[in-house]
């Protein structure tokens, strides 16, 4: 996958010290082709935005999105301050209208490239234009989830789905999303020499290319049991020969089929006016796994492969919201003395 970011367009149209960032990202820090593809755009962006203010061209609209930025050089790079970074969020900001994860996204990517740069050559070991910018405070969300209902019919809909020949498949796809709690990249990705042989485990490749064991249940062994019925008669093309998933084309399920596949389980359940994704359902599997009571934080974060513990701790915030949510819901909850304009108590009779 990843060597098909290096033979894109966008790659060959980098600047030589970009692309050697890129290639360094991957050979070296094991980030993954999204990630990677996300700074190049970033990068791009970038470029063109400085070198339209230096021409003094426009920064939208087609001239801006025409300019070659090959001809950037390390000469050109060093010539950039911490002022150009600021304009640059800015500019993100109110001309492009990138929201706050956007413009965090794009300034992570130089910050990365920037200490990539001071790396080169022990003369710059000091550049870092970008290193005391501080990121944009991302506003506090709790993940939308699938109740446990929801869940159910999610899944039914696919039982339901008689005319699919691809039911077993979506169904075991699905089942390990809300149990398993995986990412798409993760899901995709697996192969069958992956998978225990007794169906109690299996491996995936999170974020940075880490690698994982993932436990299965008793719904996950049996959906994927019945689908390796399934995937044994068929025959994949070579490349895709130990791809679990595959596509009507046989080769290895994309992100985009699997994707279109919940969208319209999603939609045949009901669910599709909701705000449900893939994404959503790995929060729905860390969602119902913690609020069962019986999952600690720290197991979870193991289970979805976070590198940080801050980052599954929202599922404990989810959780105490859950709670207040319960205690509005008391019959008691609007008695109140009188006077401040809630409900009264009854007075008592003599």
């Amino acid at each position: 996958m990843k060597d098909s970011l290096l033979r894109s367009r966008d790659f060959q149209a980098a600047p030589t010290i970009v692309k050697g960032f890129i290639r360094t990202k991957i050979a070296i820090e094991g980030c993954s082709e999204k990630t990677a593809a996300e700074y190049l755009l970033d990068l791009r962006t970038f470029f063109r935005y400085l070198l339209a203010k230096e021409r003094d061209i426009p920064t939208e609209g087609e001239e801006f999105e025409s300019i070659d930025i090959s001809k950037v050089d390390l000469s050109f790079v060093l010539g950039i301050d911490r002022e150009a970074i600021v304009d640059f969020l800015t500019y993100a900001a109110a001309e492009r209208g990138n929201e706050k994860p956007s413009r965090a996204r794009k300034l992570s990517a130089l910050k990365s490239f920037f200490r990539y740069v001071s790396t080169i050559d022990s003369r710059y070991a000091d550049f870092d234009p970008a290193k005391n910018i501080k990121a944009p405070k991302k506003d506090k969300t709790l993940p939308k989830y699938l109740t446990e209902a929801e869940s159910i019919a999610l899944l039914q809909s696919i039982l339901d789905d008689e005319d699919s020949r691809t039911r077993t498949r979506d169904f075991a796809m699905i089942t390990l999303f809300l149990n398993c709690g995986m990412r798409l990249s993760e899901l995709v990705g697996i192969n069958l020499s992956d998978i225990d042989r007794e169906l109690r485990s299996l491996r995936v490749f999170g974020k940075g290319a880490k690698e994982r064991i993932v436990y299965l249940n008793d719904a996950c062994r049996a959906a994927l049991g019945e689908y390796l019925t399934t995937r044994a008669s068929l025959t994949a093309l070579p490349q895709d020969a130990d791809a679990l998933f595959l596509s009507n084309r046989q080769t290895r399920i994309s992100n985009q089929m699997v994707q279109h596949v919940v969208y319209k389980y999603l939609d045949r359940a009901g669910l599709s006016q909701r705000g449900f994704s893939v994404h959503k359902l790995r929060h729905t599997a860390a969602t119902l796994m913690y609020q069962s009571g019986a999952v600690d934080v720290r197991v979870l974060k193991d289970i979805l492969g976070h590198a940080q513990l801050n980052t599954t701790q929202i599922y404990t915030h989810l959780s105490n919201r859950s709670m207040e949510e319960a205690m509005t819901k008391n019959p008691l909850a609007t008695l109140a003395p009188r006077g401040d304009g809630a409900r009264r108590a009854p007075e008592e009779k003599e």
